[in-house]
């Protein structure tokens, strides 16, 4: 479970952090940031797939030229959120995280120099505990660790954590800098076991995302026979949703949901295959026996079996991402797509989403609101900034007093923010 994510220097934030909870709520105006914190946790996911940097921030195409992973968007120029004539584009993200009742800490410091044919590199990467401990590998050791001089241009240089038979350092292994450490540690024979196990469930948080941006009409499309996975897009939803209805637990949860999510009166789904062409298709039938393919069903009733899709299938992610999350939804029933990413995911994954709703924010239950953060680019500058609204004066008593959605209509986030903002540069100057 991620706990919180740093961003230093990373599209339009110098030194900002978002608190993540089981269900995080972003919302801010367009072009605040949002979309670069989805980028940061893609960036993420790169790094628990195992890509180079290259890889991660352009994209990674298979043999036959088929896209296997989209590039991270924005040139190269523009991930780094400053340049520096001398030391090129830097930037760092830093997570903390727990691994069951096992905490983690994960820095990893990215730049991008002319002097190397602009290539990126790792140029600081640790992995520790969040107790101060000895960090399980460093390339940045204190003292008079020779590590900390990197005087290997071809490597990065680490430090791994003492063993009971070392007395004044762990070893020394050098890895490539175009690679995160973390994903070659493995392959180092003198890195111990524990230390490997380590990394490797670190990697395991970072694999398991999802970003989902759901289309219609992607949804709509029959399936082929055995897909058991939901498409980023929605594909493969008549077999996923089949696969469900093979469990009759989960079964009647899916219909329950469907039920209170939308009008429809779902007793049953069915998924014939076409004879011709053997793909999956899907129909619901409802109590009076009628039936309706998903090419009569609506945008937001398709949402929201994927949605459902998602939470509700066997090999559920650890995190999803879901951009304006509550697109397609009548505010009517936001109340109720609260409660399934209240409920469902707890214990379970973790759910991140941004949101432009004011009845979203309204209806959001305590715990959600505690893990509900804005974004805002601070007037002449193009810095971003993330805060926790419960952090902005007052938020809870207003909350209570004119709601969270109305406080968003009329902006009182943006000018809290940008007020204690101000207040704090005052103060440090």
């Amino acid at each position: 479970m991620i706990t919180s994510l740093r961003l230093v220097d990373f599209k339009n934030f110098a030194d900002e952090t978002l608190r993540v909870g089981p269900f995080t709520v972003i919302v801010g105006t367009n072009a605040s940031g949002k979309s670069n914190i989805r980028d940061a946790f893609r960036f993420l996911h790169g790094i628990g797939r195992g890509y180079t940097l290259a890889e991660i921030l352009g994209g990674k195409y298979g043999p036959g030229g088929q896209t296997e992973w989209q590039a991270v968007r924005g040139a190269p120029n523009e991930i780094g959120r400053l340049a520096d004539t001398e030391s090129g584009h830097r930037f760092a993200l830093e997570v903390r995280l727990k691994l069951g009742n096992t905490p983690a800490h994960y820095r990893i410091d990215i730049s991008r120099s002319a002097a190397d044919s602009g290539n990126f590199r790792v140029t600081r990467e640790e992995l520790s505990t969040w107790t101060g401990a000895e960090p399980i590998y460093t390339s940045d050791p204190p003292y008079s660790d020779p590590v900390g001089y990197q005087d290997d241009d071809t490597h990065l240089l680490l430090r791994m954590r003492k063993t009971g038979t070392q007395r004044k350092y762990g070893d020394r292994i050098a890895v490539r800098p175009d690679q995160p450490a973390l994903t070659q540690i493995e392959e180092h024979k003198r890195v111990v076991r524990a230390h490997k196990d380590y990394a490797r469930r670190v990697i395991e948080v970072f694999a398991n995302m999802r970003f989902l941006d759901l289309i219609p009409d992607r949804m709509r499309r029959p399936a082929f026979p055995g897909q058991t996975v939901l498409g980023d897009t929605g594909e493969n939803l008549p077999t996923v949703l089949r696969q469900i209805c093979a469990n009759q637990e989960r079964a009647d949860s899916l219909i329950g949901w469907v039920r209170e999510l939308t009008p429809m009166d779902v007793t049953d789904f069915e998924f014939p295959v076409d004879p011709v062409t053997g793909l999956v298709q899907l129909v619901i039938r409802e109590s009076d026996q009628r039936k309706l393919s998903a090419y009569s069903v609506s945008d937001g009733t398709l949402r929201f079996l994927a949605m459902l899709a998602a939470l509700l299938a066997e090999n559920t992610a650890g995190l999803y991402f879901f951009e304006e999350i509550d697109n397609g939804i009548h505010p009517v029933r936001l109340g109720l797509l609260l409660d399934l990413f209240e409920g469902p995911t707890r214990g379970r994954t973790q759910v991140v989403g941004t949101t432009h709703s004011p009845t979203l924010l309204t209806v959001m239950k305590d715990d959600t609101f505690e893990h509900t953060s804005v974004t805002c680019r601070l007037e002449d500058t193009a810095n971003g900034v993330i805060r926790r609204v419960v952090d902005l004066p007052k938020a809870r008593e207003l909350r209570q007093d004119q709601g969270l959605g109305r406080l968003h209509e009329s902006g009182w986030m943006e000018t809290a923010l940008a007020f204690t903002e101000d207040d704090r540069g005052d103060q440090q100057s």
